[in-house]
């Protein structure tokens, strides 16, 4: 951009010539460092969003950096499936050390939705079978297979039909559950996979796909033993589980993998957003078994396994290992207790949930009833307004999502300080004590 650019400017580009699907934050970014950026005003802002999720070491990481510019001057694109490259090999090792189990073979692509699909592809090769099942109100990505399995209409407007040979169960959404009554999710809505199978299906099924954590849902967490369950299902119909952690992978809960928190291992693992910190990349990991079962041609990605992004993702792993894990599972147990103390402040906030540094802030209207009869009705132009105070008074950059769009989301980058979340709470109250 020129000097003389402004956010209007850049905005009024947009306009002119980026096709009408973008959503604005309202925040055009010219320069970030660490959990702020700065708009062509010279604004600067806290970021607890992270570009959806994707900046967890922090914006302009000098590690990554580094990594990347090193392999820049190196050289760019050779297709890593016809000329293997040096940090798509050393990256692909490192993800077989750290990911859970025995899931040793990766494929690299470029995004969460390509995972997703990729992944989709092996279960079905592997298996011999073509049914999918999902959550309803989860989210896999927006390319037709993957949309497919996203359970909420909102994304599906006007693009069917996708892909055949899906299924949707129950999410563990205890908040918003008839069978839960509005409490904790008891972990019983698994067991509603086996009335799924039994009436949806053809007795075909390929592989089970969830979201450890539920992230464009609103940042559902099951109970301990509910993954689990959902995998022995799937065991039980020969079919694999398929763990999607674009979203809750490479720190984002406090541990590397959220599948982590509940002692399972899924047979395949998808990967992107967080994993290279910035730079376009994607992956799903399986054990050598699994992905034994493609042959060569089977798949492929021209730009996959791009060296400059699997070098910045070594460095991203890097980073993580040296102690931001920690310090996402560190600054979000702090953050739990203060958001349970706002939930107890306000009857606006319905239900706050989350691990590590990935937190919802459910809000609602105590006046009205909710879907199903259960919990207050879903406030989402309360949550529009909360998110419009924070950024204009607060200079602070907070995601609206959730199935009902009433739902602040915490996700700043792992790096962030005591100090920076505080003023986050602190700024959070002042805007329901100002706008609810």
């Amino acid at each position: 951009m020129s000097e003389q650019s402004s956010n209007s400017s850049v905005v009024d580009g947009y306009d002119d010539h980026v096709m009408p699907i973008w959503k604005s934050l309202h925040v055009p970014v010219k320069r970030a460092e660490g959990c702020t950026f700065e708009d062509f005003d010279g604004n600067e802002y806290l970021d607890l969003f992270s570009g959806i999720s994707v900046t967890n070491v922090g914006h302009g990481n000098e590690a990554v950096v580094e990594a990347a510019t090193d392999q820049l001057e190196e050289f760019v694109h050779g297709c890593s499936y016809l000329h293997p490259a040096e940090p798509v090999a050393d990256l692909a090792a490192k993800i077989a050390e750290v990911t859970p189990g025995d899931l040793e073979k990766t494929f690299f692509c470029n995004s969460g939705t390509e995972s997703v699909e990729g992944a989709v592809k092996l279960a079905r090769k592997y298996t011999g079978s073509k049914e999918v099942i999902a959550l309803e109100m989860g989210f896999h990505g927006r390319t037709l297979g993957s949309l497919a399995l996203t359970g909420n209409k909102g994304y599906k407007k006007g693009m069917a039909p996708t892909i055949n040979d899906v299924s949707h169960t129950s999410p563990p959404y205890g908040y918003r559950c008839s069978r839960c009554d509005g409490g904790p999710c008891d972990a019983s809505c698994a067991d509603d996979l086996e009335r799924v199978i039994g009436s949806h299906t053809s007795g075909d099924l390929a592989a089970i796909v969830v979201e450890p954590v539920m992230g464009e849902a609103g940042i559902v967490v099951p109970p301990k033993a509910w993954l689990g369950r959902v995998q022995e299902i799937a065991h039980e119909h020969d079919a694999l589980l398929i763990a999607d952690e674009v979203q809750t992978g490479y720190g984002r809960t406090g541990e590397l993998f959220a599948t982590e928190h509940f002692d399972v291992v899924p047979d395949i693992l998808t990967q992107a957003k967080g994993i290279a910190n910035g730079l376009p990349l994607g992956a799903f990991t399986a054990s050598a078994e699994i992905a034994d079962a493609f042959d060569s041609g089977d798949h492929l990605s021209t730009f996959g396994g791009n060296p400059v992004a699997c070098a910045a993702a070594l460095a991203t792993i890097d980073e993580l290992q040296n102690g931001l894990v920690d310090n996402a599972r560190e600054q979000g147990e702090w953050l739990a207790a203060e958001l349970e103390t706002l939930e107890s402040e306000f009857d606006v906030v319905g239900e706050t949930r989350g691990l590590g540094l990935m937190w919802g802030v459910e809000l609602v209207d105590p006046s009205g009833e909710g879907p199903q009869h259960v919990a207050p009705k879903p406030d989402a132009d309360l949550a529009g307004q909360v998110g419009d105070y924070l950024r204009e008074e607060s200079n602070v950059v907070m995601g609206v999502g959730g199935y009902y769009k009433n739902v602040m989301r915490f996700q700043p980058p792992l790096s962030i300080t005591r100090e920076q979340l505080e003023y986050a709470v602190d700024e959070l109250r002042t805007a329901l004590e100002t706008v609810a």
